[in-house]
């Protein structure tokens, strides 16, 4: 997931279990500002209605290295909504872009 000297590109998609995308938008609401404290960017966030199988929500980050995604993925406020989220989110695909 690393490139650019180091710099973490990554798109995520987002699509919510049947009748749960004002849930997962909530729930990205809340973790998404948090991001920014592990010095990393929410570069664009869209929100989509999830028709003929798209996704819910397309989100691009940059993180400053591996390190600062890590963290952000082991805030201990994440694994906190683990159900908030699990009961939103059917799945989730992450990978690396560049942009």
């Amino acid at each position: 997931m690393t490139t650019d000297a180091g710099v973490v590109r990554l798109c995520c998609l987002l699509w919510a279990r049947p009748g749960r995308a004002d849930a997962l938008h909530a729930y990205e609401d809340r973790v998404l500002p948090w991001i920014a404290e592990h010095g990393g960017e929410v570069v664009h966030r869209a929100l989509a209605d999830g028709a003929d199988g798209h996704p819910h929500e397309v989100q691009l980050f940059r993180f400053p290295d591996q390190a600062a995604l890590d963290a952000y993925l082991r805030d201990p406020r994440r694994a906190a909504l683990t159900a908030e989220r699990d009961a939103a989110i059917a799945r989730t695909d992450l990978f690396p872009v560049r942009f």
